[in-house]
Formats: structure tokens, C-alpha cells, sequence
């Protein structure tokens, strides 16, 4: 076991508390006084959306574009910090409320493609070469909408197209079954491996996951986790927690199922996770009634919790659990790891 672990969180985890029923709770924070508070935290780096990076940009030239992201990059510097992830934000403009790739309005997928494109320009500015794909609106909300065949089509020539604009530039895609839409074309980290075959550089296309999304698949987060590494795929981790099969809620790491953290935290350090470079994120948010004061408590604590569970694995009998698993004594090795978690070493 030797993974390498750097931190990363975007700044829009930290928040003021509105969700689909009810309005604001805190009061807003300054954008740079969010990029102060990483290092306070034990973070390194920074996720942006591009617009998170680049705000208003539709309103603004290629060249202020990059202007602006050259000048958050000179921020970023003076603060420590480093850009792990540049994402387009393809889900909130009115172009692509039926989708981006896969809309049935050619223009709208025009759209898609060129804020791709920028998007790709705003992370070279700021000096790194993942781009993640979120496909959001990637969907339908029914089946008859949309042709599934031709969907997935669009998305791998999409993909393909935005490789093309920049030989740099490596595709990360994040897999999401539902929510905002019914049913995604990509719900899972198997299915965008898949995508990722169908385009024109497969070495460059690779996933990142999401314990939340996982968990709204159905799927065990650690289980996907080990597929993407047996493709040598998994590029970057978001991790975090989720109570039940419901709304993306989000919730600290290890907060719901501590054993299921416990086993995500085992398989990134089993496998030397971060050695080549990847981050942990984490995607996480503040409960809604928590107080301005406190409210960044949610990401301090979720890192403490993954180095809590990492010296925990570091520290078991692997003698104990080889000789349950040689002798089939699974319930022996189901007490042993209750144990631990229980805190008794």
C-alpha cells in the first residue's frame, strides 16, 4: 500500500445553503477569500467549472477570456495552489436544456463543442490538461425523444472533436445514471470506458468517479473504482457520501457508511492511487443548517476522515485476513473489519 494523496475541492462547495425547496441560508463568500481558505483546510487543489474560473465569459472575447484565466492562474500561484480540472459547464445555459452533444438542434451542439473548446483554452491558461465531462443533460425524460444509438454517436464524435482541438488535452468523464435528467446515456464508469473506445485517441479518454453517483447506480463506489483501475481509467476520484437512493445529496465522506468509505480509501492506497498524479477530490457539502461561522467543517473533516480510514488500513493483520479468506471464514473477516472500524486494534 503506498498511494500518494493530494486534496482538491471546487469553490463552489463551499456555499450558501439553497437547494430545490427553500432559498439561502448564509450569507455569500468572496471568491478569493474561498481560495484563501485552501491551504487553511489541507488542500492543494482546485476543481473549477470554467465559468467558476471565468465568469460572464459568454459575454466576453476569446482573447479577455484567456486574459482573465491568465490572471486567476497568477492568484492561484501566489496562494500555493494548483488547477486539478477544468469542466465546461454544459448544463445551465438556455442552448442546452435538451442536452449538449446530443441535442436534436445542430446548433445547439455547435454551442456545446465551442464552449468545449474554450473551456480546453481556460485550462491550458491555467496550466493543466484534464478536462472533466460531467453529461449532465446527456439524456432524456422519455425514451422517445431521443435515438440512444445516435446519442451515443454524438457523444463519441464530440469527444473526439474536442481531442482534436488540442493533442494535449486529456477527457475525464464523470458518469451520473439520473438527475437532472430521468436516464443519462452514460450512467455508469463502464459505460463511459465504453464511450471512451468509440473515439479517436482512447488513451486520452478516461473517467473519474463519484461515490455519490455510484451509489445512485445501485453500485458499490470501491467496485467501480476497481473496474476504471483494471482499464488504468481512473483518472480522478469525487468523493463523498450519499443516504439512500434519492436526490445527489453530496454529504461528507464517510458520513453515511463508514465501511464504505473505509473500502474506497483501501483500493485507491492498495493500488498506489495518486502516484501518477491524480487527486482526491472531494465533492461534498455542508449541511443546509449550518452556520456561516462553520460552514467549510464538511470538507476539513471529510480529508480527516479518508487519513483517519488510511491509517486504518495501513495498520491491518494481514495475516488475519488472509487466513479467514484461505479458510473461507468470511464471517471471521467481517468481524475483524467491524472491529477496526469500531476502533478496536
Amino acid at each position: 500500500m503506498a498511494g500518494v494523496f493530494r486534496f482538491s475541492f471546487g469553490p463552489w462547495n463551499i456555499n450558501e445553503g439553497a437547494d430545490p425547496f427553500g432559498p439561502s441560508v448564509r450569507k455569500p463568500v468572496e471568491f478569493g477569500k474561498k481560495l484563501a481558505t485552501y491551504k487553511k483546510l489541507g488542500f492543494d487543489g482546485v476543481q473549477f467549472h470554467d465559468d467558476d474560473a471565468v465568469p460572464k465569459m459568454n459575454e466576453l472575447s476569446a482573447k479577455q477570456i484567456i486574459d482573465e484565466a491568465r490572471t486567476l492562474k497568477k492568484t492561484l500561484d501566489s496562494e500555493g495552489l494548483v488547477v486539478e480540472f477544468v469542466a465546461p459547464r454544459l448544463w445551465e445555459d438556455p442552448r442546452t436544456i435538451d442536452g449538449g452533444y446530443t441535442n436534436n438542434d445542430p446548433k445547439c451542439r455547435d454551442y456545446a463543442i465551442e464552449r468545449s473548446k474554450t473551456a480546453i483554452d481556460i485550462a491550458d491558461a491555467l496550466g493543466t490538461n484534464l478536462i472533466v465531462l460531467w453529461l449532465a443533460r446527456e439524456g432524456t425524460y422519455i425514451r422517445e425523444s431521443k435515438d440512444s444509438k445516435v446519442a451515443v454517436d454524438r457523444l463519441a464524435d464530440a469527444i473526439s472533436t474536442i481531442l482534436k482541438y488540442n493533442s494535449n488535452i486529456r477527457v475525464a468523464i464523470e458518469a451520473k445514471p439520473n438527475e437532472p435528467m430521468d436516464h443519462t446515456y452514460i450512467p455508469t464508469i463502464g459505460h463511459a470506458i465504453g464511450l471512451g473506445l468509440l473515439t479517436c485517441d482512447t488513451t486520452r479518454v478516461g473517467c473519474v468517479i463519484e461515490s455519490a453517483h455510484a451509489i445512485l447506480a445501485g453500485l458499490d463506489p470501491s467496485d467501480e473504482m476497481g473496474y476504471a483501475l483494471a482499464h488504468k481509467k481512473l483518472w480522478s476520484v469525487h468523493l463523498n457520501d450519499q443516504n439512500g437512493l434519492k436526490f445527489d445529496q453530496d454529504k461528507p465522506f464517510g458520513s453515511v457508511d463508514l465501511r464504505r468509505a473505509f473500502n474506497q480509501v483501501k483500493l485507491l492506497d492498495m493500488y498506489d492511487y495518486g502516484k501518477n498524479g491524480e487527486w482526491v477530490g472531494l465533492d461534498v457539502k455542508t449541511m443546509r443548517t449550518q452556520k456561516d461561522d462553520a460552514a467549510t467543517k464538511h470538507l476539513s473533516n471529510s480529508r480527516m476522515i479518508f487519513l483517519k480510514l488510511l491509517e486504518l488500513c495501513r495498520n491491518l493483520d494481514q495475516n488475519v485476513i488472509s487466513d479467514a479468506i484461505s479458510n473461507r471464514d468470511y464471517e471471521e473477516l467481517d468481524y475483524y473489519i467491524i472491529r477496526q472500524l469500531m476502533g478496536k486494534l
